[in-house]
């Protein structure tokens, strides 16, 4: 079967809302925040621990795998899931990132988009149709259409061009799309232009997918644009399908997207601020290379239920980070997808309570304040 979603209820005072995605691999309540498994791992962390702290859906990088091993190989080893052994849902993005962040304007053309491979300086030529082809292969249980992720910010006329050009792009993915048992997900573009996204979020619904996606976000936008951006996009997208928020993981975006009305999210910020040492609490982001945790003998946070919490410090974790050891970047990884994941609980909880708007003002409260 393809992914179902099955809205559960709707908050009172808000868009937010809390449902449940059946897929092949199990089902996940949403709101769900997703950690990145860009080559077909989440940096450092084994599918075991991604379980523990309570993953609902992971993502995987159409590009990079593309590139290495290569989709043949992923194909042959019986899709992603049994490559990785990884038994939950995975997400594939569709390189059109790497349209924003590796090629240049002049080399994004009706047909495709040129670029050179970060890994060897090699030419690259991706299209819609070669992207679905990848993802196909890779067999995850959701694929995204191929679209152009426009900067920020960005003339009127060359996001309508962009725009435009997007949704031609997802017609052409969609025509080639064969696995039957892969969901396919649309994107909607627009820039900060609140007719572009409408217009945008329309013409992708009329195509017909399985699920939609917010893009163009989280690229250089301020926080009160990135949330217009959302504002201008779900009201026109369906309530029996899935909305996706993609490339935004800081707390407060979450839980501002929720209220907007996402279901799911995706970020690499987990990840990466952990191999430098940072960690998300209630009362916003530390950094455990700081002298004042060399003696500080108390868990992350006392009141999350991860599993570096419940067994190491603050000073061992300091330690590791600045001893060069893997092991603090892994510990400090599992604690930061974990307490995102708990936030996506938490919302649920103050979903069903019609209470959000509350949850949000006390969050904001504590993580503004200073250690």
């Amino acid at each position: 079967m393809k992914i179902k979603y099955s809205l559960l209820k709707e908050e009172k005072n808000t868009w937010a809302r809390s449902g449940i995605i059946d897929t092949n691999y199990g089902s996940f309540k949403t709101p769900m925040f997703m950690p990145v498994g860009t080559l077909a791992t989440v940096k450092t962390l084994t599918p075991e621990e991604l379980y523990a702290c309570n993953s609902g859906i992971i993502l995987s990088n159409t590009y990079h795998l593309w590139l290495r091993p290569g989709e043949d190989v992923v194909k042959k080893a019986g899709g992603l899931h049994k490559f990785m052994n990884y038994k939950g849902p995975i997400l594939t993005d569709s390189g059109g990132f790497q349209v924003f962040s590796l090629a240049k304007r002049k080399d994004i053309t009706e047909e495709g988009v040129k670029f050179k491979s970060h890994i060897n300086g090699s030419p690259l030529f991706l299209t819609p149709e070669k992207s679905i082809e990848i993802q196909n292969k890779l067999d995850s249980d959701i694929a995204m259409s191929f679209d152009e992720c426009i900067g920020y910010p960005a003339d009127y006329n060359y996001a309508k061009q962009s725009t435009e050009r997007t949704l031609r792009w997802a017609k052409r993915g969609k025509v080639v799309h064969n696995n039957e048992k892969q969901a396919l997900f649309g994107i909607v573009q627009g820039g900060e232009y609140e007719d572009l996204r409408k217009m945008s979020a329309e013409e992708t619904v009329k195509i017909g997918f399985d699920g939609y996606s917010i893009g163009g976000t989280s690229v250089g936008e301020s926080k009160e644009t990135m949330y217009k951006m959302i504002e201008y996009s779900t009201p026109y997208l369906p309530k029996d399908k899935v909305r996706y928020l993609m490339g935004v993981g800081e707390p407060i975006d979450i839980i501002e997207g929720v209220i907007r009305g996402v279901d799911i999210f995706d970020c690499v910020l987990p990840t990466r601020i952990a191999r430098h040492g940072n960690a998300f609490t209630h009362h916003g982001k530390i950094n455990l290379r700081n002298l004042k945790f060399k003696e500080d003998f108390s868990p992350i946070e006392n009141t999350c239920d991860c599993y570096t919490c419940k067994n190491y410090t603050k000073a061992y974790i300091r330690h590791l980070i600045t001893s060069g050891e893997t092991l603090g970047g892994r510990l400090l990884s599992i604690h930061n997808i974990r307490f995102l994941i708990k936030l996506t609980e938490d919302l649920r909880k103050s979903i069903e309570n019609d209470t959000i708007l509350e949850f949000r003002e006390e969050f904001l409260k504590n993580y503004d304040k200073k250690d």
